[in-house]
Order: C-alpha cells, then sequence, then structure tokens
C-alpha cells in the first residue's frame, strides 16, 4: 500500500445544522491521526455546493434536517461521488430506516449519543475506500497489460508470418530456408527475452548488440564490439535493430569476413550534437565483396527496418576489405 497516501490528510465533510452537534463531532475527529481537513454543511444548498465543488474521503450527514431528509443527502451523494464512504450521524435511527440506509448504500450509521464510535467508524470506512480503490486501479491495470499483451502478441505474430513468407522466397534450398528462418526466428525471440527482462521497458543497446551477435561469434572473439555512449532502446527499436543485426551477422558468416578463418567484424557507434546515433559495422580480412547484382531479403529487411521502424538511413560499401554498413538513428527514435 502506498505509505503517502496512508498518510495523506483526509477530507471529510460534515452536514450537520446544529452548531453544538458539528463542534462535538469535530472534537472526536481530531483524535484521527492524521487530522483530517473539515468542511461544514448545514442545509441542503451549502450540501450542494460542497458535493460540487470538491473531492472527499468520507461525508457525514445528519439524518433529520431542515429542509431536506438524510435519505435525500445520500442520494445526491451517490450521484455525486459513488466512491465516497457515507456514514450517518444521527440523534435516533431507527432499525428499519438504518437498514434501508444501507440498502441505499449507506456505510455505516454512529449515534450522536455514542461518539465515542466515530474515529472508528471513519478509519474503517477510508481504509474499506482504499482497498476498493486499490483493487480497482489492479484491475484497471490488468486490462491495460492484457490488452498490450494481446497488441504485441498480434504484432509479433505478423512479423512472424511475414518473414516465413519472404523466406521461402528468398531461399534457394529446404537446408537454406530452415537454417534462414530459425536464425531470423531466433533473433526475434532473443530480443524478446531481453525485453521480457526489463519488464518491457528500455532495453540498452550494448546488451541487444551483444545478444544479438553472441551466436554467430560462438566466443571466438572475432566480433569486436567497442561500445559508444549508453543507449536506451524503446522495445520497438530493440526489436528493428535486433533483427538488423542478425542479418548483417549472417550475411558476414554466409559470405563476408565470417566465413573465412581469420576475418572479423568491428561494431561501434557514436552520437553527434545533432542528437543523432551512428552505429557502424565494419568486416575485414575475408573474402572480397562487390555489390550483388539483385537485393536479397536480408538487405531489404535492413533497409526498411532502419527507414520504417527507425526513421532512419543505411549506407553500405562493398569494399575489397569487407562489407561497410553504417546506420545514422535520430535518438529520439530510439527512445521513442
Amino acid at each position: 500500500m502506498d505509505v503517502h497516501n496512508q498518510l495523506r490528510q483526509p477530507r471529510i465533510l460534515v452536514l450537520e445544522d446544529s452548531h453544538l452537534d458539528a463542534e462535538l463531532i469535530r472534537e472526536h475527529l481530531e483524535t484521527l491521526k492524521p487530522v483530517p481537513e473539515i468542511r461544514y454543511a448545514q442545509n441542503r444548498k451549502t450540501y450542494e455546493e460542497a458535493l460540487d465543488g470538491d473531492d472527499y474521503d468520507v461525508i457525514l450527514a445528519d439524518f433529520s434536517l431542515p429542509d431536506f431528509d438524510g435519505m435525500s443527502a445520500l442520494e445526491l451523494a451517490r450521484d455525486v461521488a459513488p466512491e465516497v464512504p457515507f456514514i450517518f450521524v444521527s440523534g435516533i435511527l431507527g432499525e428499519e430506516v438504518a437498514i434501508e440506509s444501507f440498502r441505499q448504500g449507506a456505510t455505516d450509521y454512529v449515534l450522536k449519543q455514542r461518539l465515542i464510535r466515530l474515529p472508528a467508524a471513519v478509519e474503517r470506512a477510508l481504509a474499506e475506500a482504499r482497498e476498493r480503490t486499490e483493487r480497482r486501479d489492479a484491475e484497471r491495470q490488468k486490462e491495460l497489460l492484457v490488452r498490450e499483451l494481446s497488441h504485441r502478441v498480434k504484432n509479433t505474430m505478423a512479423m512472424v508470418m511475414s518473414l516465413v513468407r519472404r523466406t521461402v522466397k528468398t531461399s534457394s534450398s529446404l537446408d537454406d530456408y530452415v537454417e534462414n528462418l530459425l536464425g531470423r526466428l531466433r533473433a526475434l525471440a532473443d530480443a524478446h527475452a531481453l525485453l521480457f527482462e526489463t519488464n518491457w521497458n528500455e532495453a540498452e543497446l550494448l546488451e541487444v548488440v551483444r545478444r544479438t551477435l553472441a551466436p554467430q561469434d560462438r566466443g571466438t572473439g572475432r566480433v569486436r564490439i567497442d561500445a559508444g555512449p549508453l543507449t536506451l532502446l524503446a522495445p520497438k527499436a530493440a526489436l528493428a535493430l535486433s533483427m538488423v543485426l542478425n542479418e548483417l551477422a549472417t550475411n558476414a558468416v554466409k559470405h563476408g569476413a565470417l566465413s573465412s578463418e581469420h576475418g572479423t567484424v568491428h561494431v561501434n557507434w557514436q552520437t553527434d550534437s545533432k542528437g543523432v546515433l551512428t552505429l557502424r559495422w565494419e568486416e575485414s580480412d575475408g573474402p572480397a565483396v562487390q555489390l550483388p547484382e539483385e537485393t536479397g531479403f536480408g538487405m531489404t529487411l535492413i533497409e526498411r527496418s532502419v527507414r520504417y521502424e527507425l526513421n532512419g538511413e543505411v549506407r553500405l560499401e562493398y569494399l575489397k576489405t569487407g562489407l561497410v554498413c553504417e546506420i545514422g538513428i535520430p535518438l529520439a527514435d530510439l527512445s521513442g
């Protein structure tokens, strides 16, 4: 339970036309800790103004009033503030009237002859109201989480279906298809696992890079990561970058630096004064590479992910020393 809310000064509205009774009620309420803030109303007009003008934690009302009765006061309170506990404080309240008041939504009643019960009744009403609020907030949070999870599952399934379809079109054999698809699904799963560890909050770029490239490096040290500034990624950005890095690593294993015995990959990133992060992928000591005649699905996925998911740009260089890929992304699009 929130300690701050427990210690917050409660606000109590007291509907009472007798100044003497109002003073006695105040004396008993001031034994509460913390001492409540009390507002008084003496008739229907001031009561309606008080209900419309402020929020209260508890309403106390006499049953017999000069211009209207306690049941009318209860009805008004239920219309304006249905969640606020309502306690009758009356000189005489018969059993039938008490039962009817509970049926209409009253929380409790205290006889004026036994005002010593009032502090306990108010504390109990406040505790029950807090419990209801916390339960309602928990239910609301649960509903939000379920809707968010449903949305994410739908997005993930759409991505998986797209990967399946596109991988089929660009694979030369069944073995090639299985290898490519499993690699992409593994990258997607690893990114999701990292995000679940952070409770689907921001993930650190360094951890995303490490996890995505670890299966291709296999502890050989041929993939060198020089971490730049600490950069936190929103879930959408983390997923997109994971897929991009997986495609670059897969390509390096099949056709680039990691396909040869001594080839290496160097990954680093920096930020500039314009708020742009530049991630650089540089391969060396592998076979010479050249611009492909046709753009495969892997490179298409890289370019589309950076452009449409991250609002960034990709620059590819096919050098004799190996592939160089520079990705520029506004920091605002990584964190948002």
